[in-house]
């Protein structure tokens, strides 16, 4: 049975690592608050970044981001220092996208741009076992779309991330390319193949950042269409063969015949 520890029962390191561990693996609703804390600050950093990406740099908006940055790193120290197999997770995606999403924070020395690498570590969280675990055992809106919000997630993270290369490859030496969001027209209209012809990214680097986005793109797109206009499922395991998505009124699995017992979403 999965306790709750306080720092007011526990002393010294070990006590504080166990406190941790619960807090980021338990199975408690303490501990999915805490991890929805998580997701929302995300999000927050997000909206941040948005915003302020079509602001002129003042002093408050580097405070903000420098406070973040430890927020982000606090969140990365704490996980690596309880993790039971760190060379492990540091052959996983997770790892490598919290190091990109950390070290986009020192973006003012290195590129305003790289900030929108931060919707790296929404992807990360989402993505993460107790959040999909915990979004559908929570939400019946979640289990109902759960394909269109991910595809949309996909597609989303991409365009900012590819609106980021544009900006950071572009600004100094296109003169259509001044800002924030002339990099997200020119990524949307090429993703989408649409093409006016006003922006355009010279040379070769431009040309094969124009192929990425089309190619990477259209295929996120695609994906994203195919899940909004196909009938929808439910996520239910069938007990006898483990299929897992069936049609919303399916009485028997489709692949063994089984009777499923699937319960009604009544939120």
């Amino acid at each position: 049975m999965d306790q709750p520890l306080t720092l007011k029962t526990v002393e010294g390191r070990a006590a504080l690592k166990a406190w941790l561990d619960h807090l980021y693996n338990g199975t408690s609703a303490r501990c999915a608050r805490f991890r929805y804390r998580l997701f929302y600050l995300d999000l927050g950093i997000i909206l941040f970044v948005i915003l302020t990406s079509f602001m002129q740099r003042q002093p408050w908006i580097t405070a903000i981001d420098i406070l973040c940055g430890l927020l982000v790193a606090a969140d990365f120290g704490a996980r690596l220092w309880i993790s039971k197999d760190r060379i492990g997770d540091m052959k996983h995606w997770s790892f490598w996208v919290d190091i990109i999403a950390l070290f986009s924070f020192l973006a003012p020395l290195g590129g305003e741009a790289a900030g929108f690498m931060r919707v790296l570590r929404t992807l990360r969280l989402l993505h993460s076992y107790q959040m999909l675990h915990r979004l559908r055992q929570d939400s019946a809106y979640f289990r109902r779309h759960e394909e269109i919000i991910l595809a949309a997630t996909h597609m989303c993270v991409f365009i900012f991330i590819m609106t980021a290369i544009v900006y950071e490859t572009q600004v100094r030496s296109n003169p259509h390319i001044t800002n924030y969001a002339d990099s997200l027209y020119f990524t949307v209209t090429a993703l989408t193949t649409t093409g006016f012809g006003d922006i355009t990214l010279p040379g070769t680097t431009g040309r094969m950042l124009s192929v990425i986005i089309m190619l990477f793109g259209v295929t996120l797109f695609l994906r994203l269409a195919q899940v909004m206009f196909r009938p929808s499922k439910v996520r239910f395991p069938c007990p006898s063969c483990g299929l897992q998505r069936h049609e919303p009124d399916a009485v028997h699995c489709k692949a063994c015949g089984v009777v499923l017992n699937i319960p009604d979403d009544n939120d």
